[in-house]
């Protein structure tokens, strides 16, 4: 039986289509990319989906490569969802470099650094399973469209294959629609098909009818994902923020939880709730069990 909360959001998505009913919308998708039946992955898994493997081990096998000459470790079922982030204005060449060994070590989905150290980060994680993330329109999402785009083709050329871009939040809250729409499929359409776009909400500003519009708005352009949070506002992912983000999405989107993932059990409660990926500065922790102090 529907929910309250349940039948508020259909009510609100119905009112958000009948808005952009008629309105050509220029994302590239079409049908969206099955995810991985083993580690639940959305789109392509980081490492090669355990149906394949198994055969292998079961005849034998003690080790896989998922490329040629790279050994992930055994996935936990943690390890391959996070994109392993360091966004912080005074990173370094050095820790940004050190980021990359990390992830390679632990075969984590991507790095996920400012558009300048993406060239840096494709270098580095050449030849292994690990993508490299960027973000656009980063921190505050008000860039123009035009400039989006342009931030989306450089980051590709230089070996983004992931793009995380902030929504213009304020246009959202405004409730003009049609530019949001214009400001992620900008994006999308830059991406080619090159990179997969996750749109950033920035939940801990959004009212409930706006969160629920940002996801509908992000789905009808095109995106592969929703994300929670920067890092940089008030707040980070919430249970609930991600619950509610599954539930507008459906199954055929990527939900990003990230902001304060600090521990292993923030992290599945995470993905209980619906999160395919998470975004932390904290992951080299979280998979050991550890708790960190503080993290993006």
């Amino acid at each position: 039986m529907a929910t309250e909360r349940d039948q508020l959001v259909d009510r609100i998505t119905d009112m958000l289509l009948a808005e952009l009913s008629g309105r050509a919308v220029p994302g590239r998708r079409g049908e969206a990319v099955p995810g991985c039946p083993d580690c639940d992955a959305w789109g392509a898994c980081p490492i090669h989906c355990l149906t394949e493997l198994r055969s292998a081990f079961g005849a034998g096998a003690a080790r896989a490569a998922s490329t040629l000459g790279f050994v992930c470790p055994a996935d936990d079922g943690i390890r391959t969802r996070i994109d392993h982030t360091l966004l912080k204005p005074e990173a370094t060449t050095e820790q940004v470099t050190r980021l990359c060994q990390e992830a390679r070590e632990n075969c984590f989905a991507s790095v996920c650094v400012n558009p300048t150290y993406v060239a840096l980060c494709a270098r580095e994680l050449a030849n292994t399973p690990v993508k490299v993330c960027t973000v656009v329109g980063f921190p505050l999402g008000a860039h123009l469209p035009e400039v989006k785009a342009y931030e989306t083709r450089r980051a590709v050329q230089d070996g983004a294959r992931e793009i995380d871009m902030v929504v213009n939040i304020g246009a959202l809250k405004s409730r003009e629609h049609a530019l949001v729409l214009r400001d992620i499929s900008s994006v999308v359409e830059a991406a080619g098909d090159e990179a997969i776009v996750k749109v950033i909400l920035e939940m801990t500003l959004l009212t409930l009818e706006e969160k629920v519009a940002g996801c509908s708005l992000a789905k009808a352009a095109g995106a592969e994902f929703v994300k929670t949070s920067t890092g940089f506002a008030a707040g980070g992912a919430t249970v609930e923020d991600v619950r509610l983000m599954r539930l507008v999405v459906g199954p055929e989107m990527g939900v990003k939880a990230a902001g304060g993932i600090r521990s292993r059990e923030d992290a599945e409660a995470l993905i209980a709730a619906g999160a395919t990926r998470l975004g932390t500065s904290a992951s080299v922790k979280i998979v050991r069990g550890e708790k960190a102090s503080g993290s993006y």
